[in-house]
């Protein structure tokens, strides 16, 4: 059967051998639709300097104060305070795994690496994932140990320290991270992607998740200013904990389940399987459509296969 398509167009959709290849350039297919199932667009993309930039301040910020808290719920004796240390390394895997899509969005797809290295990010997030949730199990079987134990041993001094650098330290990475912009961000691990630096997916999502971090460390300010004034209140610490790892795990099961979605080839969520065949359907010419596929490579890239049965008039 011959091939009909324009040459000088790149097209659409490639179809499989054996299926006649055409050009679907003109299927009237909706914005979110048209701008991101095309597999051929794989080209790199020019990163955003300043969203590597704040990224990098946010990220290493991130790192020392987690280290810090450490350090300081050690020293205080308090769970609380180490499972906010947990949740900020929570969020340094984050920006960490923003700063790696932002470093494979430049790298090319290549004959070993057909679709490039998109797949990277994902397996980043699962791992950064269950690490987390191992300290989190580990943080609540210490906290739970302690109040069967009845073993309280707080500096409250230390830990409102502590806590309220923690305070300090996510408004200053707010105010590095926050942006204007009308482009927005849903839960999970899915957004609207946008080209310029005030509307990047990435640094939007870690400044997200430093409001999280910003409502965890002042809980732990209200927990130790409650046992320095009420020291027979000491299990506010362990109840903090088990409140806080909860959150934790409220924050990153989406996150998890969106890649796992992604892992397992799931087709998107920003669009609708039987609209794509339909529109398909309904273009010039085209007589079936069959063995339609659609995948996403990570949150914001996707790609169609299809095969399509056409017309040819002499």
């Amino acid at each position: 059967m011959p091939n009909h398509i324009n040459e000088d167009e790149e097209p659409f959709i490639q179809l499989h051998e054996g299926a006649e290849n055409m050009n679907v350039n003109s299927v009237n297919l909706p914005d979110n639709i048209s701008t991101i199932i095309h597999c051929h667009d794989l080209r790199p993309v020019t990163s955003n300097k300043k969203a590597w930039k704040k990224l990098i301040i946010a990220s290493t910020l991130c790192f020392i104060f987690a280290v810090g808290e450490v350090v300081g719920g050690i020293y205080a004796g308090s769970l609380a305070i180490m499972t906010d240390a947990a949740h900020m390394f929570s969020d340094f895997g984050t920006f960490c795994i923003s700063m790696l899509a932002l470093y494979i969005a430049k790298k090319q797809a290549n004959h070993k690496r057909t679709f490039g290295l998109y797949r990277a990010e994902i397996l980043g997030a699962v791992l950064s994932v269950l690490v987390i949730w191992f300290l989190t199990a580990v943080l609540v079987y210490m906290a739970a140990h302690r109040i069967m134990q009845k073993e309280y041993s707080i500096d409250a001094n230390i830990m409102i320290f502590t806590a309220s650098f923690g305070v300090c330290v996510n408004v200053v990475l707010g105010c590095i991270l926050h942006e204007s912009g009308v482009g927005h961000s849903h839960g999970g691990m899915h957004s609207h992607h946008h080209s310029t630096d005030e509307r990047n997916i990435n640094v939007r999502a870690a400044f997200i998740h430093v409001i999280g971090d910003t409502v965890q460390s002042i809980g732990v300010l209200i927990a130790a200013l409650v046992i320095k004034f009420k020291p027979g209140w000491a299990i506010a610490d362990p109840i903090c904990t088990f409140l806080f790892s909860f959150l934790v795990l409220l924050t990153t099961v989406n996150i998890l389940r969106d890649a796992l979605h992604i892992l397992c080839e799931g087709a998107p969520k920003s669009m609708e399987y039987s609209k794509v065949k339909t529109m398909l359907k309904d273009a010039p010419g085209v007589m079936m459509v069959h063995s339609l596929h659609i995948w996403s490579l990570n949150v914001d890239k996707h790609c169609l296969t299809a095969h399509l049965a056409i017309e040819i008039k002499e």
